[in-house]
């Protein structure tokens, strides 16, 4: 099933924060860490949330199974409004602590977790990532030097998540879909799952021909809105095509693009006539796709220096700046390394 990446918790309340901690203990336990691991994220949560409260007066985590090239990792994502710092990466340390800082014995979390990274700005705000792998010992090297970020979150009071994404990496492509099913809940998050059932059985390298494969093959749902990427390896270079309000965005050291997407519906109407968009990577080494849960007017330049930290820092930064929270919602990235 195509489903939220993460699920998200208030961090506004002390007296809510046992129950967060349970409730991400459950998702890691269920997702088969052991006894170890979950002692350490139990103190980790405790940790983040308890920085959320003393130093931001409350913030948001949010919580997902996630393959970041490591195998099944819990991610936590740690977002606040608060003061921020200058200087993040001193205050991973121990011993150091102030009123504008993430708090004194922080660097637990550092030793306790596999992958830390945090960004911050004076005035406004902090987002820390964590990761804890469940088998560290068993970590898979990243294919191609190509990494890809989802950030997908179901509507409030939703199940699912009708947005969704696929992606696949072979010796020669890479290929990604981005979704959003029409409407919220169930039968949205049906048509997201069928889309990606045909995109894993179609072997069109032609962006525009994979819509039109999953136009046919998902006309008995209710339709979505989406964007194919495909990268040529060999060729350096990305091909894409979309139909409905996806936002794309393409970046690279001198040059930036907005992409433009087909008006439509996949699995209602598609135009007839469509053509891939294509990119060299010389110009563009990185692709951020949005669902329409985040506002039109996003923008990753207003991040100084975000590019430098791991790409599911400027997805965390889009939802917090940009985020709706009566929507589903999806950031993905793909970057070039």
């Amino acid at each position: 099933m195509v489903n939220a990446t993460h699920k998200s918790f208030a961090a506004d309340d002390r007296s809510y924060l046992s129950l967060l901690k349970k409730d991400v203990h459950k998702i890691a336990e269920a997702a088969g860490f052991d006894e170890k691991k979950l002692n350490a994220i139990d103190i980790i949560v405790a940790e983040l949330t308890s920085n959320l409260l003393k130093h931001a007066s409350g913030g948001e985590v949010l919580a997902g199974i996630v393959d970041t090239g490591h195998g099944e990792t819990l991610e936590l994502v740690s977002i606040d409004h608060g003061p921020g710092m200058a200087d993040a990466k001193k205050m991973l340390e121990d011993g150091n602590s102030t009123t504008s800082t993430l708090g004194q014995g922080f660097g637990s979390v550092k030793r306790l977790s596999d992958f830390l990274d945090v960004y911050s700005m004076p005035g406004w705000g902090t987002i820390v990532i964590v990761r804890v792998y469940k088998n560290a010992e068993k970590q898979q090297v990243q294919k191609n030097r190509i990494t890809i970020r989802g950030l997908v979150l179901a509507k409030t009071g939703e199940e699912v998540s009708g947005d969704g994404y696929y992606y696949k990496i072979s010796n020669d492509y890479v290929r990604i879909l981005v979704a959003d099913g029409l409407g919220h809940g169930k039968e949205a998050n049906l048509a997201v799952n069928e889309a990606v059932r045909s995109f894993k059985q179609c072997t069109e390298l032609s962006p525009v021909d994979i819509i039109r494969t999953l136009h046919n093959d998902i006309r008995k749902t209710r339709g979505l809105v989406g964007v194919v990427i495909v990268y040529n390896i060999r060729n350096k270079q990305w091909l894409m095509a979309g139909v409905g309000n996806i936002s794309a965005k393409l970046s690279g050291a001198f040059a930036f693009k907005n992409f433009m997407s087909y008006n439509g519906i996949i699995g209602h109407n598609i135009p007839n006539t469509m053509q891939n968009q294509e990119m060299e990577q010389d110009e563009f080494q990185q692709v951020i796709l949005c669902s329409d849960g985040i506002r039109s007017r996003w923008d990753p330049a207003r991040y100084p220096g975000i590019q430098k930290h791991d790409q599911a820092i400027l997805a965390a930064a889009l939802y917090k700046d940009f985020g709706r929270r009566t929507d589903d919602m999806s950031v993905i990235i793909a970057k070039i390394l």
